[in-house]
This record gives C-alpha cells, sequence and structure tokens, in this order.
C-alpha cells in the first residue's frame, strides 16, 4: 500500500454487521465510511465515548475485520434509520495488515469509484495543512484556555490561548508569530485543578490576523484522546 492509500477516505454509505467482543450475535449498522484510520459508523447499539472497544466488522461474506478501536465521538442524527440514530467516529488503534487488505479490496469491489475518486482528494489540503482524514476522525472544538509554547529552536517561552482543539491539534492565538515546521512544547491550564496538560507538536501554518495577533495551527506528535477528553469535562 502506498502512503496516498493509508490516508485516503472512502465513502461507503451500505449496511454491514458489527459484533463488539462478548456479543453472541453481529448487529446490523450502517457504514457511512472508512479508511486506515478509522471508520464513521450509524448503529442503534450505544458506545461510550472516550473509550477503547474491541469488535469484529463483517463488511460482506467475503470480508470479515478484527478491530480495535478509541470512541472518538458521537452525535444523534436526525429522523428513524433502521440502523439507529448514533453516529460515531472510531479511530483504529490497532488493524492488522491482512485487514487493511481486506477494506481496500471491499472498497475496490464494492464502490470502485471511489478508489479513483480518494486518489484525487489525497492531493486536496485545507487551510492549515490538516488532511481530510483528520477533519474527519479529530472533529475540533472552539474551546479557550491559556497556553504555554516553549520554541525548540530558540528557547523563547510565549503565553498564548487556543482557538480551538481536537486529539491532534490545537488552533493557538499568540502576540508571536512562528514559522511553519517549529517544534514546540505546550502546556494546556485546564481549569480542572489538575496540572496543566503537556504536549509536543509542530507549527503547520501562521498568518497576521490583525491587532498584532497571529493564528496558528499546530500539528501534534500524537493523537492525545485522553488529553481531549480531560479537556471537554471541564
Amino acid at each position: 500500500m502506498t502512503d496516498k492509500r493509508q490516508i485516503s477516505r472512502w465513502e461507503i454509505n451500505k449496511p454491514v454487521k458489527i459484533q463488539l467482543v462478548g456479543a453472541v450475535v453481529f448487529a446490523e449498522c450502517f457504514l457511512k465510511d472508512i479508511n486506515f484510520k478509522g471508520l464513521k459508523i450509524v448503529l442503534n447499539l450505544r458506545l461510550i465515548v472516550d473509550s477503547h472497544i474491541k469488535f469484529n466488522l463483517k463488511l460482506s461474506d467475503k470480508y470479515l475485520l478484527e478491530c480495535e478501536a478509541w470512541v472518538a465521538w458521537h452525535k444523534v442524527i436526525e429522523g428513524r434509520n433502521i440502523h439507529g440514530r448514533n453516529i460515531y467516529g472510531l479511530y483504529f488503534t490497532k488493524l492488522k495488515d491482512a485487514d487493511k487488505e481486506k477494506i481496500y479490496k471491499f472498497v475496490y469491489e464494492h464502490v470502485p469509484d471511489g478508489i479513483s475518486r480518494s486518489w484525487r482528494d489525497t492531493s486536496i489540503e485545507k487551510e492549515g495543512g490538516e488532511d481530510m482524514e483528520d477533519r474527519r476522525i479529530f472533529q475540533r472544538f472552539n474551546i479557550r484556555f491559556p497556553v504555554k509554547l516553549l520554541d525548540l529552536n530558540s528557547g523563547q517561552e510565549i503565553n498564548a490561548e487556543t482557538s480551538d482543539i481536537s486529539a491532534k491539534g490545537l488552533g493557538i492565538w499568540s502576540k508571536d508569530t512562528l514559522n511553519p515546521h517549529t517544534p514546540l512544547e505546550a502546556w494546556l491550564k485546564i481549569p480542572d485543578r489538575g496540572e496543566p496538560l503537556y504536549t509536543r507538536g509542530n507549527v503547520v501554518w501562521s498568518k497576521p490576523e490583525g491587532s498584532g495577533e497571529y493564528h496558528l495551527g499546530i500539528d501534534l506528535e500524537r493523537a492525545d484522546l485522553m488529553g481531549l477528553s480531560r479537556i471537554l469535562r471541564t
């Protein structure tokens, strides 16, 4: 598999079946889209956000996946749906190479147009440098927290404020600008009486916003799902 395939998102929009570990039978569900990072799924089952789950996903009689994933987000969709009203974004924490191959073969056989379309889409990035997959799996939340940044190149400390937060990135308001690719350490002051949340990342974009302020986009080194959970609880 190429890197392009690894960040492609394939829209499926077909019924599939899911079996959580411990369940005796498969449950009906509806697969909105999938790739090698995660999937978006509609089902009647209630899953706990910010929890780790193990499950089998039956894409067809031919393709059965053994998955482990983090429940990244949940929304309730309007109207009645035979498969349920709960839509979830799941982020794979473990997916075998053999199952990645099954996903690709399933997409190729059932929605072949998605293969050629996704190769075009992977060259399109939204402003800020995040790929389409990050936008899908790592939902952003408009949350304002004080944050202290340390420029690892110069040693400069910067006091700033978040504009938005996801498990994989930060939007930052700052009086100081930072060049793209600058490595950073960051401490978010969360009002929960706990220690500041520590993370690391790199500047991916920076632009002036008037009044002497700059808007920065920070890509985190790893997806901090537990940290995001702590932030949202406040």
